[in-house]
């Protein structure tokens, strides 16, 4: 009974240390003394903050522990397809029965090292899970919730059979309180607009993802919480039968309704993209009239494609270059050759060299998917050539893929795919190893983030006030 009694107050005591939304600094947490050997031991597990944005770190201590006890730290994620996602690391206690994840080394698990991060971004399906999964969230509305507990011993399976010691709830948000979320159907337009709280009038962001389709909602909604507004736009079916015939012109719009949004400072407007989202965005900086972006992002993506036509006629492109593409032993497409060698023919590629705006370029240098190699080096050539090599900055990773996500978000090396031209359902292969490619997240983002900050928020007026 006294035991019970103890370990329910250690458990009161945890939920207040981790409702608390800032942390304790680390020399606190050494200088709390474990009990005496007499007493019962009944860990603690503090999470801090359990709210927080997505690219947020966390701080995760477990104390009242046996001195050099072996314990296992494990998170547990459902994802809105109700899979589940894990990621577990091995510690060991120290002579005062403390673990601090942000000091000490896994020493085995999905990850080793000191990685306050682990817990996320080596999270992977359960075993036994469907084949080619991806984790992305569709509803940015509602938290990705994670469990975080610990284990007695060095654990590496079946997690649901054993009892933990002690389990925090967390929550990760992509959208921060305030930021407003907005339907966006006008003028032959579909997006998602997401708004900073405040008065504004505040930069602006387009974003774009690639040749899956959909709309996808999350970066967006996390550029807003970081003060831009953003637009989440679908251009490419997720569900049809066949790429829409959409021209430059769609485009266009939907940079104008971003544009002239009344939160919106009107010179003040980037364009970002990911994978064939580039190629749309080295289209516009290069050649619209209509769209004068302040300045551009392109995340694992070429510019090498038909100038000047649909993206129907750009997928008919691509589809007669399938020969080039290889499977390998696992039965995962390997795309990256499709568009190799690097073309030649000014009417096959952007000219890069007429951009006039500064322009940053995000790439894995194990990116199977497509050259963004060989492209960025083609690109720094044309630029160089033409005079404005100057505008331009490259972030290139070794072992890093080609989903670079914002931080935190799991490695995916390989997931089912649905190609856009014949509607085929592939598992391609993205490139890239964990830890490499945590990093290149991790990294990208923040200069992704002090980029846009530069040049969209740099000399900008003080906003208005109510």
């Amino acid at each position: 009974m006294i035991f019970r009694n103890y370990c329910i107050l250690a458990k009161k005591t945890a939920r207040v240390f981790v409702s608390r939304r800032h942390q304790l600094p680390i020399q606190i947490w050494r200088s709390l003394r474990r009990p005496s050997s007499s007493m019962a031991v009944c860990p603690v597990l503090s999470v801090r903050p359990i709210r927080a944005l997505v690219d947020e770190k966390f701080q995760i201590v477990v104390t009242n522990l046996h001195p050099k006890q072996e314990v296992t730290l494990h998170s547990l994620h459902q994802s809105e397809d109700n899979d589940y996602w894990e990621a577990f690391g091995h510690y060991i206690s120290d002579a005062d029965g403390t673990v601090i994840v942000m000091e000490d080394a896994s020493k085995g698990g999905t990850y080793v090292g000191i990685e306050p991060m682990g817990l996320l971004w080596s999270l992977r399906p359960v075993p036994g899970s469907r084949d080619g999964l991806r984790l992305r969230k569709r509803d940015v509305l509602s938290p990705m919730v994670v469990n975080i507990s610990v284990y007695k011993g060095h654990m590496t399976q079946e997690f649901s059979e054993k009892d933990t010691l002690a389990t925090v709830v967390t929550e990760r948000w992509y959208l921060a309180p305030g930021v407003q979320r907005v339907d966006i159907g006008d003028r032959g337009i579909k997006g998602t607009l997401f708004i900073p709280p405040g008065p504004g009038p505040f930069p602006a962001v387009l974003d774009m993802w690639g040749g899956g389709g959909g709309l996808v909602e999350y970066r967006a909604a996390l550029l807003a919480s970081h003060g831009f507004v953003s637009m989440a736009l679908e251009y490419l079916p997720a569900f049809e039968q066949r790429a829409v015939d959409v021209d430059t012109g769609y485009f266009e719009t939907a940079y104008k309704v971003l544009q002239t949004h009344p939160q919106v400072s009107e010179d003040r407007v980037a364009v970002l993209g990911l994978s064939f989202g580039t190629s749309v965005t080295f289209t516009m900086a290069a050649y619209s009239k209509v769209a004068q972006p302040r300045c551009c992002v392109c995340i694992s993506g070429s510019h090498v494609h038909p100038v000047n036509k649909s993206l129907f006629e750009a997928f008919q492109y691509i589809m007669k270059k399938m020969t080039k593409a290889r499977i390998d032993e696992n039965n995962h497409v390997i795309w990256r050759d499709v568009i190799l060698p690097i073309p030649t023919e000014p009417d096959l590629k952007v000219d890069v060299g007429r951009i006039k705006c500064p322009l940053l370029i995000v790439i894995g240098q194990d990116d199977q998917s497509w050259a963004t190699v060989e492209s960025t080096e083609d690109i720094e050539q044309m630029m160089e050539w033409a005079g404005n090599r100057h505008l331009l900055t490259v972030l290139s990773y070794p072992d890093a893929g080609h989903l670079i996500e914002p931080p935190y978000t799991p490695h995916i090396r390989f997931s089912n795919f649905v190609t856009q031209f014949n509607r085929m359902k592939v598992l391609m292969l993205w490139g890239g190893r964990t830890k490499p490619h945590a990093h290149a997240q991790e990294d990208s983002w923040e200069k992704i983030l002090l980029f846009l900050q530069k040049h969209l928020y740099q000399d900008l007026p003080p906003a208005a006030k109510l």
